[in-house]
């Protein structure tokens, strides 16, 4: 039996992968461990591009899609809210995806990291730990590792049991507002909410993108854009140390808890991504709101 490999860091290069998918591929029979690659594209709803559109124009060959906006809590009201663990495992198994495979999301060549760490943070919600992010598909593609395109082959789907939700990952709403009420009366000394959305939609000059939300930023948050963590040009995560630099830059405590929070719980795990490749606490002291602003 064939067992994938075992990647250092929860950030994947494109050469790792590429290693990775050449020893161990996916074509394996399902009781082996591999390595998938999952496609996490998705756009904001004012874009106009649709994920699934471009993961038939260009993927990582032998990919799985991943959808965003249909693996979730079909019941909310709400965008992206974490599906149930029932939802999740049929979502799981109907992507051929077994609980021992090495999974590495990726996003889209055209946003580099936007959506990839909200989908790994759902596999890790729900227990399934071999999961990465490729850091990233623009890089992938621009140094010329394989693609194909094309409709969807078909994959065997394979049972996936129901799994439990680790709720330490997830901040509520009841959390979410003790912490802003705390810092009203003690100021900096509790709990960090960072908030992912631009300045211009933290600071309610810029209108969000979903018709009927107001603007504006929930008391004490910290506003660490989405874009500063990520390099200009390759829209890849910065190097550790730089991270280190734009946390500290903005008054961060490594030491203290932090919630992420953003639009509507997709990019505060980007946040949530860099902070971990910053050494910013422990999982167990930084969480999620999943839903945020929305």
């Amino acid at each position: 039996m064939a067992s994938a490999r075992s990647f250092t860091s929860y950030l994947v290069t494109p050469k790792e992968l590429d290693e990775a998918l050449k020893e161990n591929s996916p074509t394996h029979l399902l009781t082996s461990s591999r390595t998938i690659p999952l496609s996490a594209a998705w756009f904001l709803p004012n874009d106009g591009r649709k994920g699934i559109d471009t993961f038939r124009e260009q993927r990582i060959p032998n990919a799985r899609f991943f959808d965003l906006d249909k693996v979730v809590d079909r019941h909310s009201p709400y965008p992206h809210m974490l599906p149930s663990p029932q939802g999740f495992a049929a979502a799981m198994s109907e992507l051929g995806i077994h609980p021992d495979d090495v999974i590495v999301v990726y996003d889209t060549k055209e946003l580099g990291i936007f959506s990839a760490p909200r989908v790994a943070w759902t596999l890790k919600v729900f227990g399934h730990n071999q999961v990465h992010v490729l850091n990233n598909f623009k890089l992938w593609v621009e140094e010329g590792y394989p693609t194909e395109s094309g409709e969807f082959y078909s994959v065997e789907c394979c049972p996936y049991q129901i799994p439990e939700l680790d709720e330490s990952k997830v901040a509520e709403f009841e959390q979410v507002k003790e912490a802003a009420l705390d810092y009203n009366m003690e100021g900096a000394e509790g709990i960090q909410i960072l908030d992912a959305r631009s300045h211009g939609r933290w600071s309610g000059k810029e209108p969000e993108p979903r018709p009927g939300l107001s603007s504006g930023h929930m008391p004490g948050s910290i506003n660490v854009p989405m874009g500063d963590v990520l390099d200009p040009n390759t829209k890849a995560f910065l190097p550790r140390d730089e991270l280190r630099k734009v946390f500290a830059a903005k008054g961060i405590d490594p030491e203290k808890p932090i919630i992420s929070s953003c639009g509507s719980g997709v990019t505060a795990a980007v946040i949530d991504a860099a902070l971990g490749e910053a050494g910013y606490g422990d999982e167990k002291s930084r969480r999620i709101y999943d839903g945020s602003w929305t």
